[in-house]
């Protein structure tokens, strides 16, 4: 599921937006010597171009840092150890092509390399997936850290987790940091798209986890028929009609299904939060990002108390609920049902 870019860029209009020809590599001026003058050049072209920043960078430093590093098969965390090193003509002539390719199709960076971090981790991506940037990556780390003294956590216990349920799993890339997070954990992951599902696969195995993370294709819930969880993670579409209506070309390069939530944004994410209970354990809980979408949740869910969590980029986009604070909404919303006893 995509956030809206936060820069100035991602507000203009892709119609007014130019498409750039495609241009052929150039030889670099002499001045140009080390991975810090590359960045420094990408920099200002993509300032230039006026693109969009809103899949894993969110401005022209670090995403020029990004493409540099990944075209010169460096980790982005080893720029500071190498922005000094001088680059050979082929290694200059490759970094040239790929900002010139940025550039001119306005397509995400990942797509480009094929690579998107989260966490520190690399997972592959194409155009078959949207480009993973989920604020539930952290969550996973501040809200679940099985150390320290458990201040803050959602779970006492991550080590006691034994089944994860993640909806929307599209690159597989949150099944697969939950798997860390949760080591004792089986997680089944579902998306509707095939597509997604290849790409799933492709990082799933690059991890060794065929053992512990099943994928399954259907629409949300449908695939796993009665099985319940201790905790279900989700970052389903949610960007509402308004929002995509003013996505950037950088968005509209990613598969619309994944993206789309509806008028207001909740097309799927009320289904999601109306069934959770009936596939949650007692003690289980929803982990699930909604974009800009909470007015629009809590207007629809009036009775619901949703714990909104902060992330360093992100205030109010995340929510937290039990399922007894789902029993406790289905409750008030049937009356006739015994209060001595929480509907299933």
């Amino acid at each position: 599921m995509a956030k809206r870019a936060k820069t100035p860029a991602r507000r203009s209009r892709a119609s007014k937006v130019a498409k750039a020809a495609p241009v052929e590599a150039k030889a670099p001026p002499i001045e140009m010597v080390t991975l810090l003058d590359f960045v420094r050049l990408a920099a200002s072209r993509f300032v230039e171009a006026k693109l969009a920043f809103a899949h894993g960078t969110n401005d022209p430093v670090a995403e020029a840092a990004f493409l540099v590093c990944e075209t010169l098969n460096l980790h982005p965390d080893k720029f500071d150890t190498f922005a000094a090193a001088r680059v050979t003509s082929l290694e200059a002539r490759s970094i040239l092509e790929v900002i010139d390719r940025r550039i001119s199709s306005r397509k995400p960076a990942a797509y480009l390399v094929n690579k998107i971090y989260m966490r520190g981790l690399p997972f592959y991506v194409d155009e078959r997936v949207i480009v993973p940037r989920s604020f539930i990556g952290e969550l996973l780390d501040s809200h679940f850290p099985g150390h320290d003294d458990g201040a803050g956590a959602l779970i006492e216990d991550p080590r006691a987790v034994q089944s994860v349920l993640d909806l929307c799993t599209g690159s597989g890339c949150l099944a697969i940091l939950a798997s860390r997070s949760f080591p004792n954990a089986r997680i089944d992951a579902v998306d509707i798209s095939g597509d997604a599902l290849d790409v799933a696969a492709r990082n799933v195995a690059g991890y060794g986890l065929q053992d512990r993370v099943m994928l399954h294709r259907g629409d949300l819930f449908e695939p796993i028929g009665d099985k319940r969880y201790d905790l279900i993670i989700s970052n389903p579409p949610y960007v509402d009609a308004e929002g995509m209506a003013e996505l950037p070309l950088e968005c509209r390069a990613e598969p619309r299904l994944a993206l789309e939530g509806g008028v207001d944004g909740l097309d799927v994410i009320s289904r999601i939060v109306s069934a959770a209970r009936r596939h949650l354990m007692p003690d289980g809980g929803l982990l699930c990002e909604i974009g800009r979408c909470r007015p629009a949740l809590e207007a629809a869910f009036p009775l619901t108390e949703f714990l909104w969590l902060e992330t360093e980029d992100s205030q109010g986009e995340v929510f937290w609920i039990r399922r007894r604070s789902l029993n406790f909404q289905m409750s008030l919303k049937n009356p006739a049902a015994n209060p001595s006893k929480p509907p299933d």
